[in-house]
């Protein structure tokens, strides 16, 4: 099985949906005792960064988290889910992150840029090695929603870049924890795609497409 975090945030029926879609036994968890029978976590996050980190501290499911991902178990984060996974972010700077990796969340700062970015935008593939990758074409396109983003503190966590007035991180990942700032499930085939492979990757739980 794997877990969609449901705390609070915005857009969390299209993230299952995309994934049931994909062939994943997904399931909805606000139960954090619901985890222990979990392959597989999936972070959602829409709004503000205090916001999110507030209400997964509010329903009991920030510390086990926080032990997922020091475990170094299959873990995706989207958005604000992406941004957690950081020490933490000028948007809310009295929160904090996982600290997972190393650095800070900031927002767009180039001059004459509309922020938030909201539309389709291109994909520097960083590392072709990460599977969330697998079988995309070069340079995808993807759909972002966001006026901030990580700077990774270790530029080799980096696996993906986008531009939007300045190169940013679009994701990061080590090992079995991953994170992007685009929306997958708003992605279109390519998102599918992305998601099919975290599936496939990291869980026995995938059910046969139909």
């Amino acid at each position: 099985m794997i877990a969609l975090l449901n705390y609070g945030s915005g857009n969390i029926q299209s993230v299952l949906n995309a994934l049931r879609h994909e062939g994943a036994d997904a399931q909805l968890v606000s139960d954090p005792r619901t985890l222990e029978s979990a392959e597989a976590l999936v972070l959602p996050g829409v709004g503000a960064f205090g916001d999110c980190a507030q209400g997964l501290h509010s329903r009991n499911l920030w510390q086990p988290v926080a032990e997922w991902l020091a475990a170094d178990r299959p873990f995706l984060g989207i958005c604000v889910g992406y941004q957690l996974l950081f020490e933490g972010s000028e948007e809310s700077p009295e929160a904090q992150g996982f600290g997972h990796f190393k650095g800070r969340v900031q927002k767009f700062k180039t001059p004459g840029i509309k922020v938030p970015q909201i539309g389709w935008n291109q994909l520097q593939i960083e590392n072709p090695a990460c599977p969330l990758w697998n079988q995309l074409p070069a340079n995808p396109h993807v759909y972002f929603v966001h006026s901030f983003y990580p700077v990774p503190t270790d530029p080799g966590v980096v696996t993906a870049t986008a531009c939007y007035g300045e190169s940013f991180a679009a994701a990061c990942g080590r090992s079995r924890v991953e994170g992007v700032q685009f929306h997958p499930e708003k992605s279109q085939a390519v998102g599918l795609r992305i998601l099919r492979n975290f599936i496939t990757t990291h869980s026995h739980a995938a059910l046969p497409r139909h």
